[in-house]
Parts: structure tokens; C-alpha cells; sequence
């Protein structure tokens, strides 16, 4: 395996380990998915780079904020010239929307334009934090999973508000780990933690992610997938550090399956000492 940028002799779209976890696949609404590290399209310099980044990354699914990225409009340079549909899952979304009318309106706009009838729904609640909006996302996720939208919602850390929109009907949840673009890393790992154990749906953590160690633990909590942008877009090598979330992603998800041992305050030892001269 070579870990390398631009350089890096394996082909990044042949799946994420995928002979050791064949049998690990995330399915979310009837739909399978063979990476668990999902990507959105914002900050890269141009189109072409994004393309190089999400290769590099082995992401099938990506996220385009549909107010900011064009993937509508086939008359100008487009997303979708360089992201063939056939071997992505676009997941438009609803980013930069303050109420829920405009979230409805951008979700329908993306449907009506035969992108996807899967939608990453966001109702801001704030400008400077960008938290959510909880009581507008419940509203608007209501309305469009009645309209028949595949609806992953961005919320905050909350149990109740993740309890909630199951209770709608959306068929996964995408609680943030810290302020979008913030780059903390988990910020609070006891709620996530307690939505893990009691959302009985695939959770996605959603922003806040800065590097390979964060997207590792995330997936070591037990998480079903990571959604990230500016820490790979905003990264100094960007194709680089979508591949280290690449490795991060698998290394987690692999201890998260195997089992890490208990924490203990004292030493025990590695080898057994029966039978010792």
C-alpha cells in the first residue's frame, strides 16, 4: 500500500478494503453503500480537483449543496460533467437554508431535476455557529418524507431530536461532531455515544471532522459512516488527506468490528506467566 498524494499507484475507486469487508456493507432506505466515508463538493479550487479528491477518498456517495453548486443547470459548467451518476450517488442538500421553506423548495428544485430522491436535509437555526434549526428540521423532514424523499437529516448531538426525526420516518441521522468547518473532532463523544447506543437507525457523523484520527475514532464509536468537506478541501494536499480519511475510515470501522479491550488502571501482562521457570 502506498500512501502518497497525487502519486499513489492504487486505483482509490476499487472500494474500501473490500476483500476483508465484503460482508460489512451500510444500507440505508434498500440502498447499499461500499464506502463509508461520504464527501461533500465545496472549496476545492475547480471541478477537477474535486473529482481527483473524491477518487482519492473512494467515496461513492456525494454530497452538493444545490444553492451553491451547480448540478442544475446544463447550459454552464457542471458537477455532474466530471461525477458521472452512474458510479456516484449524488446527495444533494440543503445547505445554506434558514427556514424550512427554502429548505423544502431546494430539495424539491434538486428532485424536479432528476438528481435523486435522496436528500441531506439542512435547516439553519444560526449564521455564525450554523448549528441546526432542530424544530424547523423536524418540520421540514416531515413534510418531505410524506412527499417521498429518502431524507438524512443534519442535526445536532441531541438523543431526543436524533428519537424524533426517526419518528418521522428518516431512515438515518446525521449528528454533527463539531461546528461545521470547525475542525475540533468529536466534541462531545458522551452524546454520541448515548445516540449510538439508543437510534436504531445507520448514524452518519456530519462536520467538525479535522483529520484521520477524528473520522478513526468516530468509526471506533461505532458510527455506520462519516460525511466530510472542509477537512479535505481546506487540507494543504487535499487528494493526500482524502486518502488518510480513507485509511482512517477502514481502521475504525475494522476495531470498532474487532473488539478493543477493556480499560484497565493497572498492567497485565502480555504473556501468560503459568508454567513460567
Amino acid at each position: 500500500m502506498t500512501i502518497s498524494g497525487t502519486s499513489s499507484t492504487h486505483n482509490p475507486r476499487d472500494g474500501n478494503n473490500e476483500h476483508i469487508m465484503a460482508d460489512d456493507q451500510l444500507v440505508i432506505a434498500g440502498k447499499t453503500f461500499k464506502s463509508r466515508l461520504w464527501v461533500g463538493t465545496g472549496k476545492y479550487k475547480d471541478f477537477a480537483e474535486t473529482k481527483t479528491a473524491i477518487d482519492a477518498a473512494g467515496a461513492d456517495v456525494v454530497t452538493v449543496a444545490v444553492r451553491r453548486v451547480n448540478i442544475t443547470n446544463r447550459d454552464s459548467e457542471n458537477l455532474l460533467d466530471y461525477l458521472n451518476p452512474k458510479d456516484y450517488t449524488i446527495l444533494p442538500n440543503t445547505a445554506g437554508c434558514y427556514t424550512v421553506e427554502d429548505a423544502l423548495r431546494y430539495a424539491r428544485l434538486a428532485r424536479a431535476a432528476g438528481i435523486s430522491d435522496l436528500v441531506k436535509l439542512e435547516v439553519i437555526g444560526d449564521e455564525r455557529t450554523l448549528f441546526p434549526d432542530t424544530a424547523g428540521l423536524i418540520e421540514a423532514a416531515k413534510i418531505l418524507v410524506k412527499e417521498g424523499f429518502i431524507v438524512l437529516p443534519y442535526t445536532n448531538d441531541d438523543p431526543i431530536v436524533a428519537q424524533k426525526l426517526v419518528d418521522v420516518g428518516c431512515p438515518a441521522v446525521m449528528p454533527l461532531a463539531a461546528p461545521i468547518g470547525s475542525g475540533l473532532g468529536i466534541r462531545n463523544p458522551y452524546n454520541l455515544k448515548i445516540i449510538l447506543e439508543t437510534i436504531n437507525v445507520p448514524i452518519i457523523v456530519d462536520a467538525g471532522v479535522g483529520t484521520a484520527s477524528d473520522a478513526a475514532l468516530a468509526m471506533e464509536y461505532g458510527a455506520d459512516a462519516v460525511l466530510m468537506n472542509t477537512a479535505i478541501a481546506g487540507a494543504k494536499d487535499p487528494i493526500m488527506m482524502a486518502e488518510a480519511m480513507r485509511y482512517g475510515i477502514d481502521a475504525g470501522r475494522l476495531a470498532y468490528r474487532a473488539g478493543r479491550i477493556p480499560r484497565k488502571l493497572y498492567a497485565t501482562a502480555s504473556s501468560p506467566i503459568v508454567g513460567m521457570l
